[in-house]
């Protein structure tokens, strides 16, 4: 029964030939319709194509969309169209919101159906985990204004009566979710487009971006077609599965891999009609309402990754492999026992792009100016299009997205991770299929592992640390220390598990498992809390070398630095600055250190070195994104001076806490003294007659330095530092305890507590900009300075000893202000704290006397829990620590 129903094989080749259909008088209109230049060509007719197309022509851009057949071709045509708001990331869900508001405007705008049907959606959870799941999905949505209900199965039942309630646990309803037609929706876009001055022109290859060399790099000059070629300074690359073959001759390479993706359409089947949509993830399968029939998909375990596919593969489709797909199906009888009673009309399999975290492709080009990509969605390109359709207008039109973008950035990966097709693959098809399974803070990949290895990855191996990938890097999580210690705290034997080939011990993940919570803390807590302890009350040894490290440099290196940061930049010599990089709306695109290097001063560690510039250091996790932003603003401005990548030509060993400056004065040639190393300063030194750049910084707020050290040197600076130590038992921490470190001090992490749409005066940072000389962003820092804020960032400290993930609600007096963006244990002060900015339901100015008269409250997994409100973090508020004054405690 279960296959009866399916289509003949000779049925589907006739719907595709009809969908490929093609004739002379299209191609004619094509010719005739080509304009000699456009301000920007959008290629591909496809969902991103479309979309950008529609914002840039409200807001008035002469743009042109080319689709080589018909809009919707590739892989728009055969979608599902779902749309699931409730997200775990307060950006996807502003994005899916900014879709659904468009999907509803456009009906009035254009008197079209675009094929929306708002039918609510439903999640099932089989056990209490994934219930925690959903509830945390509950909280962050009613604090951002997206309608949802906990449900139990007697109430899921009653809205999709086919389910049985025994078959699961409880569910997460949002009803104002539902599904939209792409042939619909693109045939509305386009009106609404062409009314407004866009051109589209089907049946128009584009044979090449057309790119010139010049002064400041590659930039785009215009596209070649079969009819002609069109003038145009920017291309908007919307091309789906053929995105990476499209660029690739001009040096770009993007980490994207096609692969097949398929539903089934079943019979009509009785009382489906109206029901909500269905997704469960425990069970793999989704559920999508089509009229009286249901389309049913989901994520394999084990996906057929593709060739590149064929270029004229318009409305394709491929035979479906019932071995892959069957595992959708056990479970979806299980759900809906009715179902299974009915055959199945149609297979819908295609080829659809996926990337390495399941995340879409998008933003400038880091290596050719003017061209843009949006693609890569990962068969999530309708439900993402219109808000993303609109950041990339906003892209294109104003420079930069009001929406901080990263996640979806292109600029997140490295050139060299596009290039890796075997890691794009494997990374790849784990988030594939991943893309059901849980999402836990602290989870890790097994796949794609070791692509990047700092100097000193084997002595952490050896000193038995717990290695996290980050960006393609490997870097100490925790360190479980020895057989002894690990046995203490793990319920299991540990020690050992990272020979060789550890990926393949089940001893990773049984430890990587003590993370995978929600309502209690992880099995680790009290180990990485040792580590944190041992920083603040002794000294620590933190591997940072796979933080950004870069070089600017030439005749204009100081005007390049004093547009770019907003601190002064014209400091002494031996100063290292905290500073911003803003964008022109004022956003923080990223915080760095910089030490000034002046002729005599040597670079990094060499003395020889004659040049002036400075030495830019930023975080690990967004290291190419910065330094593409930086090279991409130095030559719009047209600077003369370089910027140069040295991340992987050397290594950052931090030691850090009050007995650091003991510790390492005996293996230095120069004094630590605060006279002749004051905090925010930097030296050349050598250590046991190893040349290096010593900086006085701290991540964490204790008196501390950085090593940076040629990346040939740095096991034996490390050694010689273990050595040193070791009588005052000097330990290894890793990143779980850095993070928890800083965010207790009150320092900011990049792209959780500190991003795009977030100004320093919002975040805390005025003292990083400067009053005197221009840089860009000044304009939006001062306006905020005399209009005041919107929005202010507060450190919220638990009273109940509960653990928080980040994007719980904030409550204050009762109503939604804000999201925890960032939250850690404070181990020092023994409590949750979170980062969270608040505003106003009024809409008025949010200063100090608002924030300090509320009554505050976070909720946690559907409980509120009190919380107490601060401005600035209570942990060392007045910096003492980080002077090395260990004699007053003011914590």
């Amino acid at each position: 029964m279960w296959r009866s129903g399916i289509v003949q094989q000779a049925a589907r080749q006739d719907l595709r030939r009809l969908l490929n259909r093609s004739n002379s008088s299209t191609t004619t209109a094509a010719a005739a319709q080509l304009p000699q230049s456009a301000d920007v060509v959008v290629i591909g007719g496809g969902s991103a194509g479309c979309h950008t197309l529609y914002h840039l022509a409200k807001r008035g851009v002469r743009a042109v969309l080319l689709e080589r057949a018909q809009l919707t071709a590739g892989t728009t045509w055969h979608t599902a169209g779902l749309l699931w708001r409730l997200r775990p990331s307060d950006v996807d869900i502003q994005l899916l919101a900014n879709s659904r508001n468009m999907l509803r405007q456009l009906e009035a705008e254009t008197g079209l159906d675009p094929g929306w049907i708002q039918n609510g959606g439903i999640f099932i959870a089989h056990n209490e985990t994934r219930l925690d799941e959903y509830r945390r999905l509950a909280t962050v949505g009613s604090a951002l204004g997206i309608e949802n209900q906990i449900l139990s199965p007697e109430e899921t039942q009653k809205l999709f009566p086919l389910l049985d309630p025994k078959a699961f646990i409880g569910a997460l309803y949002s009803p104002g979710d539902g599904v939209m037609d792409p042939a619909m929706l693109c045939t509305a876009l386009r009106r609404a487009a062409t009314v407004n001055g866009a051109q589209v022109i089907e049946n128009c290859d584009v044979n090449e971006i057309l790119v010139e060399q010049g002064s400041r790099g590659k930039k785009v000059v215009g596209v070649a077609t079969p009819f002609g070629n069109i003038r145009t300074e920017t291309v908007v690359n919307a091309t789906g599965v053929w995105g990476r073959d499209l660029v690739a001759r001009h040096g770009t390479h993007l980490p994207l891999l096609p692969m097949k993706h398929a539903y089934i359409v079943s019979e009509s089947i009785p009382g489906v009609r109206g029901l909500p949509n269905i997704r469960d993830h425990d069970y793999s399968t989704y559920f999508r309402i089509q009229g009286d029939a249901i389309c049913m998909g989901g994520y394999e375990p084990n996906p057929i990754l593709l060739d590149p596919v064929a270029k004229d593969f318009h409305f394709g489709l491929y035979e479906l492999d019932w071995c892959v797909f069957e595992t959708h199906v056990e479970g979806a009888h299980k759900l809906c026992p009715e179902y299974a009673k009915y055959g199945v009309k149609s297979t819908v399999c295609g080829p659809e792009s996926f990337t390495p975290d399941h995340k879409p492709l998008m933003g400038p080009d880091p290596i050719v100016s003017g061209l843009m990509h949006s693609c890569g969605f990962n068969s999530a390109g309708m439900m993402f299009g219109g808000g993303c359709g609109e950041q990339m207008a906003l892209w294109i039109t104003k420079g930069q997205p009001d929406v901080p973008m990263f996640s979806f950035d292109l600029r997140r990966f490295t050139q060299e991770q596009g290039r890796a097709t075997k890691w794009i693959a494997e990374k790849s098809h784990e988030s594939y299929v991943k893309n059901y399974s849980m999402v836990f803070k602290y989870d890790q990949p097994l796949a794609g592992r070791d692509f990047q290895l700092d100097p000193l990855h084997e002595q952490m191996l050896e000193a038995n640390a717990f290695m996290e990938e980050k960006q393609g890097w490997e870097r100490p999580g925790f360190f479980l220390g020895s057989k002894q210690q690990s046995a203490a705290v793990l319920p299991y034997d540990w020690y050992g598990a990272y020979e060789n080939a550890r990926h393949k011990d089940s001893n990773y993940e049984r430890v990587l498992e003590g993370d995978l919570k929600y309502n209690s803390f992880s099995e680790h807590h009290d180990l990485i809390g040792a580590e944190a302890h041992a920083c603040r009350n002794n000294a620590v040894l933190f591997n940072m070398s796979y933080f950004a490290k870069l070089v600017l440099e030439g005749p204009q290196a100081q005007q390049a630095a004093d547009w770019l940061f907003s601190a002064n930049t014209k400091c002494d010599p031996r100063k290292t600055i905290y500073t911003c990089a803003l964008n022109d709306a004022g956003g923080v695109e990223a915080d760095v250190t910089i030490s000034r290097l002046v002729s005599g001063s040597g670079q990094l560690h060499d003395p020889k070195f004659e040049g002036k510039g400075y030495y830019i250091v930023a975080g690990g996790a967004s290291a190419y994104y910065t330094y593409s932003t930086l090279l991409a603003e130095m030559r719009r401005k047209g600077f003369k001076a370089t910027l140069r990548d040295v991340t992987a030509d050397l290594g950052v060993i931090s030691i850090q806490g009050p007995n650091s400056r003991r510790i390492l004065q005996p293996l230095l040639d120069c004094e630590l003294t605060d006279e002749q190393l004051p905090p925010n300063s930097t030296t050349l030194a050598k250590l046991n007659g190893i040349g290096l750049r010593l900086l006085r910084v701290s991540f964490v707020g204790e008196l501390g330095y950085e090593l940076h050290v040629p990346k040939q040197d740095c096991v034996a600076v490390y050694k010689a530092l273990k050595a040193a130590g070791a009588a005052q038992d000097l330990r290894d921490a890793g990143y779980r305890a850095l993070y928890a470190l800083s965010s207790e001090k009150g320092y900011h992490l990049w792209s959780f507590d500190l991003r795009s749409d977030d100004t320093p005066l919002e975040a805390g940072l005025g003292f990083t900009c400067r009053k005197q000389g221009d840089y860009r962003g000044r304009a939006a820092v001062d306006r905020q300075r005399s209009e005041g804020l919107k929005r202010r960032m507060v450190y919220l400290t638990l009273r109940d000893q509960v653990p928080i993930w980040g994007l719980e609600g904030v409550y204050r007096n009762g109503e939604p202000v804000g999201v925890l963006r960032r939250a850690e244990y404070a181990y020092t002060l023994g409590k949750s704290l979170g980062q969270a900015y608040i505003t106003r339901s009024d809409g008025q100015n949010v200063d100090a006397d608002y924030l300090k008269a509320g009554v505050y409250e976070v909720d946690i997994l559907g409980k509120r829990y009190k919380a107490d409100c601060h401005l600035r973090s209570p942990f060392d508020p007045s910096g003492q620590r980080v002077l090395g004054n260990y004699e007053t405690n003011d914590k």
